[in-house]
């Protein structure tokens, strides 16, 4: 399945990009005659600074496209271009870099970053945040460096290095509220929409 056969990438990639700093990426695999080995070590290709979001660096690390995953081959699937959701089924593993609210949020245009992404922009006029969104998705999401605070409808927590969060379909924001940025890994997992959400 191509990403334009989902519906929420047929959006488009992500905005307009800038240079942006690599993480470096491990992957294994097989060979021809079967062994485990290392088929890629260097740096993600798919790294990229979001002007739009205050320079807000996004690395797409992997995906999948298909639950259980395939192991077949040595492609790297992390180069397509895509929104923010994985393909129905499928999964996503990135890294962002958060700039804090003071920069990100005197550039972002929210309406139409989260569209041009494939996230329901929340719409319910009681955003707690900018950054409001909701994808159908549950997402594993572990604080790497720095500190950001999860914003629900309702509540909000501050998480810190090594802290973790399951998010689970739910309308959210991410809002750095300090002067240094924020490096948190995501694992994007397609889910079924949840009914009844607004």
């Amino acid at each position: 399945m191509s990403s334009s056969d989902h519906p929420k990438a047929a959006a488009g990639p992500l905005p307009t990009l800038a240079t942006a700093a690599v993480h470096r990426r491990v992957v294994t695999g097989h060979d021809e005659a079967g062994r485990s080995v290392i088929v890629m070590d260097g740096m993600a290709s798919n790294s990229r600074r979001l002007m739009a979001a205050g320079g807000l660096q996004l690395t797409e690390l992997w995906e999948t496209v298909a639950t259980p995953a395939s192991n077949e081959g040595n492609d790297d699937p992390s180069t397509k271009p895509r929104g923010i959701e994985p393909l129905p089924g499928g999964s996503v593993f990135r890294v962002i870099e958060y700039p804090p609210d003071s920069v990100r949020l005197a550039t972002i245009s929210p309406d139409d970053y989260y569209r041009d992404m494939g996230a329901t922009r929340d719409s319910s006029g009681k955003r707690r945040h900018a950054g409001m969104h909701r994808t159908d998705t549950i997402d594993y999401v572990i604080v790497l460096r720095g500190e950001i605070w999860a914003v629900m409808d309702e509540g909000e927590t501050l998480l810190r290095a090594g802290d973790v969060l399951i998010q689970r379909g739910t309308n959210h924001a991410w809002s750095n509220r300090t002067e240094e940025s924020c490096l948190v890994a995501f694992v994007l997992i397609s889910a079924d929409p949840l009914k009844g959400t607004a």
